[in-house]
């Protein structure tokens, strides 16, 4: 039998709350595994992962998910008050992720070891430099004035949607790390599998979010 219209908005619905709500639990999950594993305090490079999962997994995804419309943990508040937590929330997220970047320079520098010769370290640093510039970004949204020849609604759009980029490098700095020496001597068969499921989630998530809320309106005004 099929569904009617009113049945199926119904059944996407409950899909996406169930969704956003896995978003939140892997979001706040995945740093406190992380922080488990690495023990911080134990060595300076313990900080580095620790950090690192805090700014990408945590900080970021809570931050975009205050914009959701079914799974914000602040949704019965004002746009505006969301936006100021939205915007404290990534600078937070900045702030972690230049100290654990900065954690990771001088503990290779320490060592004798090379600076952004793998993958994960070079994802790693372009994606911190675009969370930096992301948010110098947002400034614009703040005082749309200063973007004369921009509408307030083509800057919310290309926030959005190079943020999207932005967090999507954060989690695969996040997920190429997980393929480090030290992470896949820590974590073995099907933890290993499930650890990696985490950003993979959430970034489906967000990306379901952003496009829902600009690039399919964007769309379908055409």
């Amino acid at each position: 039998m099929a569904l009617t219209a009113e049945t199926e908005s119904r059944l996407y619905r409950s899909l996406r709350v169930a969704s956003g709500a896995a978003a939140h639990l892997v979001a706040l999950g995945f740093p406190a595994a992380v922080a488990v594993l690495a023990r911080p305090g134990s060595s300076l490079f313990s900080w580095h992962p620790l950090l690192m999962a805090l700014a990408f997994s945590f900080l970021m995804t809570e931050a975009l998910l205050i914009f959701s419309p079914e799974t914000s943990l602040l949704r019965s508040f004002s746009r505006k008050v969301r936006v100021r937590v939205h915007w404290a929330l990534q600078l937070l997220a900045l702030l972690c992720a230049l100290l654990g970047l900065a954690i990771i320079t001088y503990n290779k520098h320490l060592n004798g070891k090379g600076h952004f010769v793998t993958w994960h370290g070079l994802t790693g640093l372009l994606a911190v430099l675009y969370t930096g510039g992301q948010c110098a970004g947002g400034v614009l949204l703040l005082y749309p004035k200063l973007m004369k020849n921009w509408t307030l609604a083509k800057l919310k759009l290309y926030h959005a949607t190079s943020g999207l980029v932005g967090y999507l490098l954060g989690c695969a700095s996040l997920m190429l790390g997980m393929c480090s020496l030290w992470f896949t001597t820590t974590v073995t068969g099907a933890s290993w599998y499930l650890a990696m499921l985490c950003p993979l989630i959430t970034s489906l998530v967000i990306m379901n979010q952003v496009s829902n809320a600009y690039l399919y309106r964007k769309r379908s005004q055409h």
